[in-house]
């Protein structure tokens, strides 16, 4: 059964509350490089994509998914505090009444807050480097990222609900496989699948709206389209997270935990 790795995700989920109970700080920083990581692969995915988009390859999309997986493996081995991700290890642990609600509440916040801080400086950086002023680099990205303040606010949700289940399935099977090469394959794996599959992830579209935003980029590329498209893609993410990850492994695990709840 997973419940080894559930109770890795327990203690994953009490190391970083004992972050933010120490030092809030910390736990922003911690969240900024999070946002940031995920600037790294949003880079390296859509300068990827963009050799084959200008050429008009179908291999574009492709690639910058195969490509994104870098973001993951960063923040799994270089530390940070991602919301997606916490949606499921604070569900699980306040469910396992190791944590209150209300302070599952203020870590999810926290947490968000400092990723957006993390994608406005990460952003601010890019701008700076002069990389991504050319049309002819920043093309595929400005692209996909007009085509995602377009899409319906109900098809959002329920992509933001599907990209979180993978994401956070992305760091929980690894939790019960041994040796760093399968687990970083099975992490680029799932991140491959939610990305090649269109879904939205909340952070990571922070991340590619700030570049876009500090790019010349047309007017369909928006703060309202900002906000069209987050506000529904994070509130999918907390669910998929917090009900089809936390609460679904909690309840089917339950029988099987043998520890007290109390």
């Amino acid at each position: 059964m997973e419940s080894q790795p559930l109770r890795e995700v327990e203690k994953l989920a009490l190391k970083k509350v004992k972050i933010f109970r120490q030092s809030l700080l910390r736990y922003i920083l911690r969240s900024m490089l999070a946002s940031m990581f995920i600037g790294f692969g949003v880079i390296v995915a859509f300068k990827t994509g963009n050799y084959f988009y200008t050429v008009h390859s179908p291999f574009a999309y492709p690639m910058a998914a195969l490509t994104f997986g870098s973001a993951i493996i960063l923040i799994a081995y270089a530390g940070g505090v991602l919301f997606t991700g916490n949606t499921f290890y604070y569900s699980y642990a306040a469910l396992r009444r190791k944590m209150a609600w209300l302070e599952v509440s203020k870590l999810w916040i926290s947490s968000y807050i400092g990723n957006i801080l993390g994608a406005a400086v990460f952003a601010f950086i890019i701008f700076t480097t002069g990389l991504y002023e050319e049309s002819s680099v920043n093309g595929f990205l400005l692209s996909v990222v007009e085509k995602k303040m377009q899409v319906p606010t109900m098809e959002l949700f329920f992509r933001a609900i599907l990209c979180n289940w993978l994401v956070c399935l992305a760091f929980f099977i690894p939790l019960g496989l041994k040796g760093d090469g399968p687990k970083m394959f099975s992490m680029i794996l799932f991140v491959f699948c939610f990305f090649i599959s269109g879904y939205e992830h909340s952070i990571a579209n922070m991340c590619t709206f700030a570049i876009a935003l500090v790019l010349n980029h047309p007017g369909t590329i928006s703060w309202g389209g900002v906000i069209h498209n987050l506000v529904p893609v994070t509130i999918g993410n907390l669910f998929g997270g917090s009900v089809l990850m936390a609460w679904m492994y909690y309840f089917v695990n339950k029988p099987f935990l043998g520890e007290s709840e109390e």
